[in-house]
């Protein structure tokens, strides 16, 4: 690799972790909110607690038991070293699964308000017109609840692109592999190289902070 691949790699394998999670949290993340958001059931509290776990969990620990989980020695590790003939630890994939976890929650939790907050007698009416749960859902549900998603959408994205822990943990910090920005701003600081670091410092601050502003703008809109 030149020196210009070598600094852009993170940049870009940053970005396509995120948007790829994003993707995963988004379809998960709505569905489940969407599930949980009004049903009343037994242990309802200890499920959307359990679903929320990684927004407050050490990101070591979070890595720590997706190795546990995914790891050679685990039943789902040894189905993928099966299936795929390798392990998933310090992989692509290593490192889209823990971004996926940690930005899973403020999906789900930013869905899950704006599901409540949406009146029940509108989405009846619907129904009384003829339009089944489907319909009630993609026609009537999400464009009402749109604001809350597409905050939900913003804050997992930049949680996903930040994301360091749990990905130096489980996906490791391969160059041109799993070397993220966050990971290789770790790297560059260890090694002495503090211009380096500063470049992808001011990347990240730039992605980030133009989500936060695209948040705003369009919370403005609606």
């Amino acid at each position: 690799m030149t020196d210009t691949e070598l600094f852009w790699s993170p940049v870009k394998l940053s970005l396509e972790v995120a948007i790829f999670s994003l993707i995963i949290v988004l379809i998960v993340g709505v569905v489940t909110a969407k599930m949980m958001a009004h049903k009343k059931f037994k242990g309802k509290s200890v499920i959307d607690t359990f679903l929320l776990l990684p927004l407050v969990l050490p990101p070591s620990v979070v890595g720590f038991l997706l190795i546990v989980m995914f790891g050679n020695n685990s039943f789902i590790g040894e189905l993928i070293e099966w299936a795929f003939n390798q392990s998933i630890i310090f992989t692509w994939w290593a490192a889209v699964i823990a971004a996926t976890v940690v930005a899973f929650p403020l999906m789900y939790q930013s869905a899950k308000t704006g599901f409540e907050t949406i009146d029940h007698d509108i989405e009846d009416a619907s129904r009384v017109d003829g339009a089944n749960e489907l319909k009630v859902f993609l026609l009537v549900t999400l464009p009402l609840s749109s604001k809350s998603i597409i905050s939900g959408a913003i804050l997992s994205f930049a949680r996903a692109i930040g994301e360091f822990g749990a990905t130096l943990m489980f996906a490791g910090n391969i160059p041109g592999r799993t070397q993220t920005i966050p990971t290789a701003i770790y790297l560059a600081m260890e090694s002495g190289n503090m211009k380096l670091a500063w470049l992808w410092v001011f990347i990240i601050l730039l992605i980030s902070f133009t989500m936060l502003i695209s948040m705003n703008l369009l919370k403005k809109q609606y």
